[in-house]
């Protein structure tokens, strides 16, 4: 079985698979699903109790040069309304450096997710006009699937990167650090 067909197995029967539709009905240009979301999942479902990671939000990325917050605001109020016991984070990366000072601008969706700060992190889904899945993995999913917490390249020396990696290791002991 290749690794998307393993995460779309874990993701469906999750918190994760029920959002996807209503995410897409959203009418967000060039949207995912990425971050602690799908890697908490993923790893709650490979490392079992051991692992105490829990969603504490879905992190939508979009990407709409001509967009504004509003956008970003409205998807996330038709969202909570829908499923008000979960959070949602709902970011265009196009206009990320706009208002999120040192941030770099990115020039597609794809990018930003990219240079989230793990390569675990940086694994999108969503659903097309079709209702199929699709993956977005830049640095492949065997970090995700082996619990390593690796930094993508631009966050290589981050004190954030290793500061949330800390978090990690301590709710999800069975996790390794990348040598």
């Amino acid at each position: 079985m290749d690794g998307n067909t393993r995460l779309q197995i874990i993701l469906a029967d999750s918190p994760v698979g029920m959002v996807l539709s209503a995410i897409a009905q959203s009418n967000l240009p060039n949207w995912w699903l990425a971050g602690g979301a799908v890697r908490n999942t993923v790893w709650c479902y490979i490392f079992g109790e051991e692992c105490k990671l829990v969603i504490n939000d879905f992190d939508i990325a979009f990407f709409d040069e001509q967009g504004n917050r509003s956008q970003e605001l409205a998807a996330k109020t038709t969202l909570t309304n829908q499923f008000p016991d979960y959070k949602f984070d709902v970011k265009n990366q196009a206009s990320f450096a706009r208002w999120r000072d040192g941030r770099q601008t990115f020039i597609s969706t794809e990018d930003g997710i990219a240079n989230w700060l793990h390569t675990a992190t940086a694994v999108g889904v969503k659903l097309d006009v079709e209702g199929k899945w699709q993956f977005f993995t830049p640095y492949g999913l065997d970090d995700l699937f082996a619990g390593i917490i690796r930094p993508t390249p631009t966050h290589i020396d981050n004190p954030d990167a290793e500061q949330k990696a800390s978090g990690f290791l301590q709710k999800c002991p069975c996790l390794r650090l990348a040598i």
